[in-house]
């Protein structure tokens, strides 16, 4: 989540209310599942009551969540993962 302005004539829709979000409000971007590419315009107070919900986590709470990757070298040699 972080805060955006656009100067860019467009309307987006809030994901959390539904309602029109103008590009030039001030809002913020949000990215589900750490996903930039699918990232959302949303009003801030709307992302701050989903947060407050306990729905929204922030990038390094997700990241907490997720399970542990293997770097590329010990991917390539295969091999077991030492626990």
């Amino acid at each position: 989540m972080r805060p955006a302005q656009n100067s860019k004539p467009a309307t987006y829709r809030c994901p959390f209310c539904e309602e029109h979000l103008p590009s030039m409000m001030e809002h913020v971007l949000i990215a589900p599942e750490g996903d930039t590419r699918r990232r959302r315009h949303a009003h801030t107070e709307c992302a701050l009551a989903e947060r407050r919900a306990g729905r929204l986590p922030y990038r390094d709470e997700w990241l907490a969540t997720q399970p542990e990757r293997r770097g590329r070298l010990a991917r390539l040699l295969g091999g077991r993962r030492a626990r």
